[in-house]
């Protein structure tokens, strides 16, 4: 590829172009696997031992799902967590991504700090920088990651595996991302939490930052019949991962876990706001009955919090949302759409 159509993440010491230099200034560092071969070359070898290798690609556009004003490091936190996100829910662990850079410009105050929470975020998830591509773009920024993961073989946690009696766990908070975003734009959650400074930074954290559920791979390896994470909705997530597998669910919507800033919030925004409203980022599993206390001993352990909000049914219609009295809730909007 040319440097006037755009440059793969591949350092060349002895011809450096602007976009080389680019590469090995903020980049080259996160190649720590021995695959990425330094960013020397077009291409990256991602060994393998008998495992299944997942692979997931995610992509944030800047007006879309962060905003330009948002800070550069918690831009690349979102990049690669929200791509995290879905190996975890697989059961995968991480072995490495792909990174591709759409930029207006290279100002090293943008690049810099957005290089360096990647940095730590590979670190952190043990998830080193295998290669990518840069260009460049006239309009809005966007970043996309491919990441790779490991599962043992014929293991994966697809979304296909749930069956009637099963228990449906949710990890985390629903909500306060979908509450973040309203907060940023000044919607209703800004007013009604207008004299609570921490709820307010608390959701928008929440928002910028996702904290994807890796430390619970393991857990939902082993006892999950079917998962997903939730980044379109809770609720619309929950109708695709019933679709697949060809069954139906009845949830209650007053077992779905709020954080105390969300819970402040919900008689002003309402319950569907929170559960359609996407960017939550955490998992969505459907657990065989005989398995619930294991999977919630082992959350425990890795320090996740999971909470049963229902059960699988059969049937094929969508699932069906009760409250505390059994009463059936309509939700008019199930989960974000981009078009």
């Amino acid at each position: 590829m040319t440097a006037e159509n755009g440059a793969r993440l591949v350092a060349d010491p002895h011809n450096p172009s602007g976009e080389d230099s680019l590469i090995a200034r903020y980049f080259k560092p996160l190649a720590t696997d021995p695959g990425a071969l330094g960013l020397v070359d077009d291409a990256a070898v991602l060994a393998s031992s008998g495992e299944d290798i997942v692979v997931t690609t995610d992509a944030v556009v800047e007006g879309v799902h962060y905003l330009a004003t948002d800070p550069p490091d918690t831009i690349a936190r979102k990049a690669l967590r929200v791509n995290l996100s879905d190996l975890a829910a697989k059961g995968a662990t991480p072995a490495g991504f792909v990174l591709t850079l759409a930029l207006r410009s290279k100002e090293d105050s943008w690049l810099r700090p957005f290089a360096d929470a990647l940095g730590e975020d590979v670190r952190t998830f043990a998830c080193p920088l295998l290669g990518g591509d840069t260009v460049s773009t006239p309009g809005p920024q966007m970043i996309s990651i491919t990441a790779f993961g490991r599962v043992p073989k014929g293991r994966m946690v697809g979304r296909t595996g749930a069956r009637p009696g099963d228990l449906v766990f949710v990890t985390g908070t629903i909500g306060d991302a979908a509450l973040g975003l309203d907060v940023l734009t000044g919607g209703v959650t800004a007013d009604v939490l207008k004299g609570d400074r921490i709820a307010q930074d608390y959701l928008l954290d929440r928002y910028r930052v996702p904290r994807p559920r890796n430390a619970l791979a393991a857990a939902v390896l082993a006892h999950a019949s079917a998962a997903m994470d939730v980044s379109d909705g809770l609720a619309g997530d929950l109708a695709k991962l019933c679709a697949a597998s060809g069954v139906s669910a009845s949830v209650e919507v007053h077992r779905v876990p709020l954080s105390q800033a969300a819970a402040a919030a919900v008689s002003a925004v309402g319950l569907e706001k929170l559960v359609s409203g996407g960017d939550d980022y955490e998992i969505l599993c459907a657990v065989p009955e005989a398995h619930c206390d294991d999977f919630a001993r082992g959350a425990d352990q890795a320090g996740v919090p999971v909470t049963a909000i229902g059960t699988v049914v059969a049937g094929l219609q969508a699932p069906r949302w009760t409250d505390a009295q059994g009463r059936e809730v309509v939700l008019n909007r199930l989960s974000y759409s981009h078009f």
